[in-house]
């Protein structure tokens, strides 16, 4: 099955970069650093949702919170049957469903609109304690940016996390250590992350986000404690996957060109290049 996954996200990043470029605009850094882990919670047998019925009241929910990365959760909503793959071609046109940040009332596997940075785990904690109080099984998971944990509201929603014992609850922070003009270091830097959250009662789990077997494990670890919500710290790349946008802030929010793009399909597909 690791292989299987393996190459979905080839595919995934694939389908990225593609979408992009033919909108013109995107943020493909982001979304090629968090691929491995949308590609290990939709296809690794973790999330409980079903694309013939997107609005299954007994569905898991997902929060994308750094909702410019919306590329990496359309492909894999596409792959996984929630809508066809030629949809991936209109990202960013008017009146699509593909929107630049993603808006629940349009895509078919959606449970949030955002766009806004920090608010992400606010909403979640609100469907958890739901879920909590009306005694259902329903998991929420939430993806976050490392630059977003500048953001005041998140730590607001972290002790709330806690507070409540929300052990249905379980936040993904893609921690490539690179926002929009420059590292987290330089900007704001978040110091030692995993000890962060701990301190404020959560359960902590730390892997590689581009080992797929590790990103598995950190998600059934995260379903079977009980007692406290859980956050997987997952160390990635910015750019993940293609040479020239890895680490390089200049790539957060910037389209590839053709030539770009070609060069990139073909790092990806691991062809040699002259």
């Amino acid at each position: 099955m690791e292989m299987d996954l393996l190459e979905m996200s080839k595919l995934i990043r694939g389908d990225i970069l593609t979408m992009i470029h033919k909108a013109g605009s995107g943020h493909p850094g982001g979304s090629l650093s968090a691929t491995d882990l949308m590609v290990g919670l939709y296809f690794g047998g973790i999330i409980n949702v079903d694309p013939a019925n997107p609005e299954w009241d007994g569905r898991d929910r997902f929060i994308l919170s750094k909702g410019h990365v919306a590329p990496v959760i359309y492909a894999v909503l596409a792959r996984r049957g929630f809508f066809p793959l030629e949809q991936l071609g209109t990202l960013r046109r008017l009146g699509s469903i593909l929107q630049g940040h993603p808006h629940m009332q349009c895509t078919p596997g959606f449970d949030c609109s955002s766009g806004s940075l920090g608010q992400g785990l606010s909403i979640a904690c609100g469907l958890a304690i739901g879920f909590k109080r009306q005694k259902k099984p329903n998991r929420v998971y939430f993806l976050l940016g490392d630059g977003e944990l500048q953001e005041g509201q998140v730590w607001e929603a972290v002790m709330t996390g806690a507070q409540n014992r929300l052990d249905n609850l379980c936040a993904i922070v893609d921690y490539n250590h690179v926002q929009l003009d420059g590292t987290t270091e330089e900007i704001k830097d978040l110091g030692d992350l995993c000890a962060k959250w701990h301190d404020f009662g959560w359960n902590v789990i730390e892997l590689d986000g581009h080992d797929m077997a590790q990103v598995i494990r950190a998600y059934e670890m995260a379903r079977a404690f009980k007692g406290k919500p859980s956050v997987l710290i997952a160390n990635t790349v910015k750019g993940k996957g293609v040479s020239f946008m890895e680490g390089d802030c200049s790539w957060h929010g910037s389209a590839p060109n053709a030539q770009q793009l070609e060069k990139a399909l073909a790092e990806i597909r691991g062809e040699a290049q002259a």
